[in-house]
């Protein structure tokens, strides 16, 4: 099955239902089907083509959906793309994809002008809000189109979307998911459209990141009413809850401890919730057991994957997060919080050791993955893709263990990228550009725990014998070069790195002895 079928489905099934709120706007699954079918015939008629990438950068918006299903519609390739990325960091990803056309909100014209005679591939840019004599204006290429219906060509294990996510070298890479990507979890793991069955689901997590693509598919698959928010803001949430009656939602750790910290908590009435997604990030077992505290009455299901294995590849599911019994019962229970459940139906997962074989429960190993939902590869980086993709099996890059019951553990991971609030972020990245510095002889970033953020960035800093360098410095130079989320939090001074004998930092030793800070 191809994407584009799951809106049809629902379409056809419930069309008159509110599909999508955003903001004070209201679509019904009809009109966000005429929507897209609207977009699709005026990409078509300014030149989009089979294979050809679809760029969208912006906050939250119900746009993300029209320009996507829009794209299933041509059979071209959908890349959705960070909107906290700076200028030098946005061109690395444009010269990647080398999309023929850019969306783009508002609040990044500016951004967007400075790269315009610096990406070759581009031959349109479509603004989203504010009209401009340079751009085309999104809602009057729909406008101006017509309802000629497309019969798209591709087969389910096509590319339909590129999703870059930072690895370890530091460089950005396109991870390809086809259309099985997303059908294969949703039809195995969620109900289609139902008449009878109006589920409510507030979406916060970025439409840029896999957890938010593959929860606003399923949403419309399910025949789900969708609320958008941007982005995140815990008073918007709380009353957004309230006032649409939501009773689904998805956030990241770092979501959930803010709302049940936040001072306003009480002030909203929050009964109408019954299920939350929370994944992306590690979850601290006391933010999770606080949560359960705060919502007595909501099903919890942490969800754990990756971009490159289309998302969720196991669940600890909502009987998991029910601590009652014995005493011996409920240390059980409390202890499998701190898992990452068992695999999905869908999707085949060992523990293997370093030669690719798989080991006995309770032996820590690499966890590794196999199923429709895999990603095909990198976008052009066959060399990354080999080292990824093994006998058709996943290399997640992260340590864990089975139990005897089958609940996975992770224990750490093999790769050093940092995941702080459910964002990826490579320290390599971030180490290149402190050896920018003047001042920096040598430097190793790596993540340390934090229960906010689930990892926070600590900066390891050799420097030369100017003693001009601060913390303060250090952590206003990352910002002026990078992502605001991308610098380190915290900053500290040695005289030497710890290296092999082959010259390689070693990063377990500075987890080890900084990793408290």
């Amino acid at each position: 099955m191809n994407t584009c079928e799951l809106l049809e489905i629902s379409s056809s099934i419930v069309p008159d239902r509110t599909a999508v709120i955003f903001e004070k706007q209201r679509f019904s699954y009809n009109e966000i089907t005429q929507r897209s079918n609207l977009l699709a015939n005026a990409l078509s008629e300014i030149g989009i083509q089979k294979g050809d990438r679809i760029a969208l950068i912006d906050v939250n918006s119900h746009q993300h959906i029209e320009t996507y299903f829009a794209s299933t519609q041509l059979d071209a390739i959908f890349v959705p793309i960070n909107y906290r990325l700076k200028e030098s960091e946005l061109l690395k990803i444009l010269e990647t994809a080398n999309p023929k056309i850019l969306l783009f909100g508002s609040r990044y014209a500016k951004l967007i002008h400075s790269c315009i005679d610096k990406v070759q591939s581009i031959r349109h840019y479509v603004s989203l809000g504010v009209t401009s004599d340079h751009f085309l204006d999104y809602e009057t290429l729909i406008a101006n189109s017509n309802s000629k219906t497309f019969s798209p060509t591709h087969e389910h294990s096509d590319v339909t979307m590129i999703m870059f996510t930072s690895g370890t070298t530091g460089n950005p890479k396109g991870v390809m998911l086809s259309h099985d990507s997303f059908t294969s979890y949703t039809l195995n793991n969620v109900s289609p459209a139902d008449p009878d069955v109006n589920e409510r689901n507030l979406l916060t997590v970025p439409m840029y990141h896999i957890a938010g693509v593959q929860a606003m598919i399923a949403a419309i698959y399910a025949g789900r009413t969708l609320i958008i928010q941007k982005q995140f803001e815990p008073n918007g949430w709380l009353k957004l809850v309230q006032d649409e009656l939501v009773d689904r939602a998805m956030m990241v750790p770092t979501m959930l401890k803010t709302i049940i910290e936040h001072p306003n908590f009480g002030n909203y009435d929050l009964s109408s919730l019954e299920v939350i997604t929370y994944g992306a990030a590690p979850m601290p077992t006391n933010v999770i057991l606080e949560a359960i505290k705060k919502f007595p009455r909501v099903k919890f299901i942490n969800a754990f994957g990756q971009t490159e294995s289309g998302a969720t590849i196991t669940a600890l599911m909502p009987t998991d997060h029910i601590i009652k019994g014995t005493e011996s019962e409920k240390n059980l229970k409390i202890r499998r919080l701190s898992s990452i459940g068992k695999p999905l139906d869908d999707i085949e997962i060992r523990i293997v050791d370093e030669d690719g074989n798989e080991v006995n429960s309770g032996t820590i190993g690499e966890i590794v993955a196999q199923g429709s939902r895999i990603m095909k590869g990198y976008w052009n980086q066959d060399k990354e893709t080999s080292s990824t993709i093994k006998n058709n099996w996943l290399h997640t890059g992260d340590l864990g263990y089975i139990d005897n019951d089958g609940y996975i553990f992770l224990v750490g991971r093999s790769k050093d990228v940092i995941k702080r609030g459910g964002e990826l972020i490579s320290p390599a990245e971030i180490e290149d550009l402190l050896l920018d510095h003047t001042s920096v002889l040598d430097c190793a970033v790596i993540g340390v725990p934090d229960e906010q953020w689930g990892e926070k960035i600590l900066a390891i800093i050799v420097t030369d014998d100017s003693n001009t360098l601060s913390e303060e410095i250090i952590i206003e130079f990352c910002r002026d070069n990078l992502a605001s989320y991308k610098k380190p939090e915290s900053v500290i001074f040695i005289d030497k790195l710890p290296r092999n004998p082959l010259g390689k930092i070693n990063k377990q030793y500075l987890r080890e002895s900084y990793g408290n800070r």
